[in-house]
């Protein structure tokens, strides 16, 4: 299975919000994100960005107590999920893959809030971690404050060079 992962800095919370803008503005119907950090690290604010990339026009909540948020006013349906609240069995029952498949509903981006509760996972997808913690990169760089981590697995091919922060 392919990977490639690639750190980035992230200033505050406008550049986790541009960050998501970037995504939103060059991932392809079909995409999977797999958003992992702490409460608080930014992942409803990723959401919202990747949001603003589809021009999506509706307001960007976290779906915490109601699981999933579908959007379809974009160029591009964005489906949002939240397993925070959720267990093993419950996720399993949720038949996510119909959403990352196109079967049942059209395709669009898959945004899933702690996804580290998965129970199984789609082929290809983006896996962003996020946090507040040091983390050192494979050129022994440093990244202090906010940083992401996006780690592109399967067949997603992903152009590094078109993400934006600033």
């Amino acid at each position: 299975m392919n990977s490639q992962e690639f750190f980035l800095s992230l200033e505050n919370a406008g550049a986790t919000y541009n960050l998501g803008k970037s995504l939103g503005e060059i991932l392809p119907a079909g995409s999977v994100i797999l958003l992992e950090g702490n409460l608080g690290t930014g992942k409803t604010t990723l959401v919202q960005g990747i949001g603003a990339g589809l021009r999506i026009i509706e307001t960007i909540d976290s779906p915490t107590f109601t699981l999933i948020n579908e959007y379809f006013s974009g160029k591009i349906p964005l489906y949002h999920f939240d397993l925070y609240r959720l267990e093993s069995s419950e996720i399993e029952a949720l038949n996510l893959e119909i959403y990352w498949e196109g079967l049942e509903v059209p395709l669009g981006i898959v945004a899933i809030e702690w996804s580290e509760k998965l129970v199984y996972y789609p082929p290809d997808f983006l896996r962003i971690c996020l946090s507040f913690s040091n983390v050192e990169n494979t050129v022994e760089k440093t990244l202090h404050g906010r940083h992401a981590r996006l780690i592109s697995v399967g067949k997603l091919d992903l152009d590094l060079d078109l993400i934006r922060v600033c």
